[in-house]
């Protein structure tokens, strides 16, 4: 009786510890997902941006996210300032990706970048190889095409100062038809390529060696606008969803405070070369691509944009000038929605 009593508890656990183990991986978000990575526009807290003449001077125009172990991090265009350029600007959020924020401060400024006269680095974007974080940054003054694209490294990002430069990877002169700013870079089936331009020929793409400091191989053209004054399109992210490339980029005129009608399009490819259409159907080169994010509300002008993916959650972190704030410069992170292969914001 004892050892039929003693079978039938066993069973009895078995079939709880059974059910529990089935309860939990069908759970949807079983990663804590709800928990620790939010979606939709998220409450921004901390220091994502301000400015206040003579007190306070939080940049954070053309943001692009990256991560840490448990600790968020954003670089952003510098502080601007002709007699003393700014360098990256670094800030950090150990709770989730609202915040809090909180701003560290510059990456000092190498001193080759000076020859292009330039008031202050740009647009920033970090990729991880392994233990070591590569940043790549622009160099140049506003409307020139006299550029540089540099690239730093440490294995420590919040150090400010173990960040070492590697020097210039592209370059562009006057004269020449393309501009040598706004880096992207992501990995590919083992290659990494860098994307990069602002309007003249538009954006381009080419394969990045293994050092991760020298272009190799053949330059692709994978977005233009030929039939809009001055070309305006710049600003170029690609990432790989599913069976897809996805670019973004950001299109018109930007750094006009209130003015500014800067605006976010995409289009997508099946290779990492091109061509890209947009959902339309309408080639990139020849001018095409799907506005997904305009100015809304108090958020005059967004742009400059980064993509980040945590949790099966697809993010887009941007800058805006805020309506509220006699045009203040802040950023934003909202998850992606998608419908039939392209994505939308609710």
């Amino acid at each position: 009786m004892k050892i039929k009593y003693l079978n039938f508890l066993l069973l009895l656990v078995f079939i709880i510890v059974t059910l529990i183990a089935c309860t939990t991986s069908n759970t949807p978000d079983s990663d804590n997902t709800t928990e620790t990575s939010p979606v939709g526009k998220l409450t921004m807290i901390g220091d994502y941006g301000d400015f206040v003449p003579g007190e306070i001077d939080d940049p954070v125009h053309d943001p692009a996210l990256f991560k840490d172990g448990n600790t968020y991090y954003v670089v952003s265009t510098g502080i601007l300032n002709p007699q003393n350029p700014g360098g990256i600007y670094l800030r950090k959020s150990t709770g989730t990706l609202e915040g809090p924020w909180e701003a560290l401060g510059e990456i000092p400024v190498p001193e080759w970048t000076h020859e292009y006269n330039h008031e202050h680095l740009w647009a920033p974007q970090v990729v991880r190889n392994d233990n070591t974080f590569y940043m790549y940054y622009a160099v140049s003054s506003f409307g020139s095409n006299n550029s540089a694209i540099g690239v730093m490294s440490t294995e420590t990002p919040e150090d400010l100062n173990s960040w070492i430069d590697h020097g210039p990877v592209i370059t562009s002169q006057t004269g020449m038809d393309f501009n040598a700013i706004d880096p992207s870079v992501m990995k590919d089936e083992g290659k990494w390529w860098i994307t990069f331009g602002s309007y003249w020929t538009g954006i381009k793409l080419q394969q990045l060696d293994e050092n991760m400091t020298e272009p190799i191989g053949e330059v692709y053209d994978i977005a233009s606008r030929p039939n809009v004054q001055h070309n305006p399109i710049e600003a170029p992210t690609v990432f790989k969803k599913d069976e897809y490339y996805y670019l973004l980029t950001s299109w018109d005129r930007c750094c006009a405070g209130l003015d500014s009608t800067y605006k976010i399009a995409v289009g997508r490819s099946e290779s990492i070369t091109g061509p890209y259409y947009d959902k339309e159907g309408v080639p990139l080169m020849e001018g095409g691509g799907t506005v997904i994010l305009d100015s809304h509300d108090n958020q005059i002008g967004p742009g400059g944009q980064d993509y980040f993916h945590e949790s099966g959650i697809d993010y887009l972190i941007y800058h805006y000038y805020d309506g509220d704030a006699n045009g203040v410069i802040r950023m934003q992170i909202w998850s992606m929605d998608w419908e039939d292969g392209w994505p939308f914001f609710n």
